[in-house]
């Protein structure tokens, strides 16, 4: 099985981590899918992702102390592998995991996907639980030196061990049951642990063995830009930032890392910039909150991740969104460019100002990003040469966003962008004009 035979474009989805933290339920889930499925699948949004500790029996408790309490109940089965709680997944009791609820979002017409993190549960190997497909213990592959620095759920595997690919092809059998096609796997994208890599090899050839197409998502960040083959190799996303929030500078810094990654964006592999904090987050954090970005901002945001290619996956309650968040999320032309662009890169960046460039693969035309990433309203400018065309003669310059059209530019394209905003051009090409 080819992993890029099923990601042909970048992912596009809900994962429920901003909103809810540790603390997502069933029927949230399912709220969250019908929105997608009636508001949002026609233009490209179809994944459906419960994020981390869907297995814990008292996740949320003293939240205020712990986001992840430390060795607590979790539901897991004869063979050392976790299970929904049935609490807050209802439909999972007697052990059939999330098959239900998979089945509920396959009938909407989206797709199933969850969390887990790198290794074995520690409850497992206290305990000398049994590992389906072998006669190794649980215990027996543990390696209890590699642990995560911020969750206490897990040790990693003793990676040459026999019992230990045995292990990781059991769950990932058990996902494929369950109708799962998104595994977001975390504490193994930045390589802490020096089995991670081997961990990742694992991981895919687990999904090769189970046969069930499954998105493999890599978290957390920043990844290994020395690394990226590997990451292109055995995995179809991986963040090249740590955890992604509603900041001007971590938005800012963005653009720095897509250059460093800009190479890298391929059919089936794609350099993940992270979750779009839109809308209503941070509830599962103790205070829902509106995103602190502003409008300009978070058109900048979703420009850069257009046209770079990330993924896309939101994490705001989705039927709290309002109407211009809807129409952020669902502008057809702007969402084109994760499906039929290609070749993007960083014309120029400084303090400043960045630009962009990248063309259509369907079409004589190329999407250029002006953005402002002052404090101030800018001038940005440019010239048909710094995009490596001979002129701009024949050309018409679409804004995405506002839908404005610039005809007859001749020597330099010349716009105003608001402070950290950004325009969005697709540039018709009637006679086109290149270098090359």
């Amino acid at each position: 099985m080819n992993k890029n035979k099923f990601a042909l474009t970048p992912p596009m989805g809900w994962n429920s981590y901003d909103y809810y933290d540790t603390t997502v339920n069933e029927e949230q889930v399912k709220q969250n899918a019908d929105f997608m499925a009636e508001n949002l699948k026609d233009y490209g949004w179809e994944y459906i992702v419960v994020d981390i500790s869907w297995y814990s029996c008292e996740a949320g408790y003293k939240r205020d102390e712990f986001q992840y309490v430390p060795f607590g109940k979790v539901e897991i089965d004869e063979y050392s592998r976790l299970l929904p709680c049935p609490e807050r997944f209802p439909s999972s009791a007697d052990g059939v995991g999330f098959k239900p609820l998979a089945d509920y979002v396959h009938s909407l017409g989206l797709k199933f996907g969850i969390h887990i993190m790198r290794g074995i549960p520690r409850i497992a190997a206290h305990n000398h639980m049994k590992v389906y497909g072998t006669d190794k213990t649980a215990n027996e592959i543990a390696d209890p030196y590699s642990i995560c620095m911020w969750n206490p759920d897990m040790y990693g595997l003793e990676v040459n061990k026999q019992g230990a690919q045995e292990y990781y092809n059991s769950i990932f059998s058990l996902y494929a049951q369950w109708g799962v096609d998104f595994i977001k796997c975390d504490d193994i994208c930045r390589l802490d642990m020096k089995s991670a890599e081997k961990e990742i090899e694992m991981l895919y050839n687990a999904i090769q063995n189970c046969g069930r197409p499954m998105v493999l998502s890599l978290s957390p960040g920043p990844a290994h830009i020395n690394k990226a083959w590997h990451y292109e190799k055995y995995a179809n996303m991986w963040r090249i930032t740590d955890d992604f929030w509603d900041s001007w500078p971590l938005l800012k810094n963005m653009f720095e890392r897509c250059e460093i990654w800009q190479n890298h964006v391929s059919e089936g592999c794609y350099p993940d910039c992270d979750m779009l904090p839109l809308g209503f987050i941070g509830k599962g954090f103790g205070e829902e909150r509106l995103t602190n970005f502003t409008k300009e901002e978070q058109i900048t945001m979703m420009s850069l991740w257009c046209i770079f290619r990330s993924p896309l996956m939101v994490g705001a309650e989705l039927t709290k969104l309002d109407k211009w968040t809807m129409e952020l999320m669902t502008n057809s032309k702007v969402l084109r460019l994760l499906t039929h662009s290609t070749g993007a890169k960083q014309i120029s960046r400084d303090d400043k100002q960045a630009i962009w460039l990248s063309r259509d693969t369907q079409k004589e035309a190329y999407y250029l990003g002006l953005f402002n990433l002052s404090d101030q309203v800018r001038n940005i400018h440019i010239t048909p040469e710094e995009l490596g065309l001979d002129g701009f003669k024949g050309c018409v310059f679409e804004e995405l966003w506002c839908k404005d059209s610039i005809n007859n530019v001749t020597e330099m394209l010349e716009v105003n962008v608001a402070p950290h905003g950004a325009k969005l051009f697709e540039i018709s090409i009637n006679i086109l004009y290149t270098d090359s």
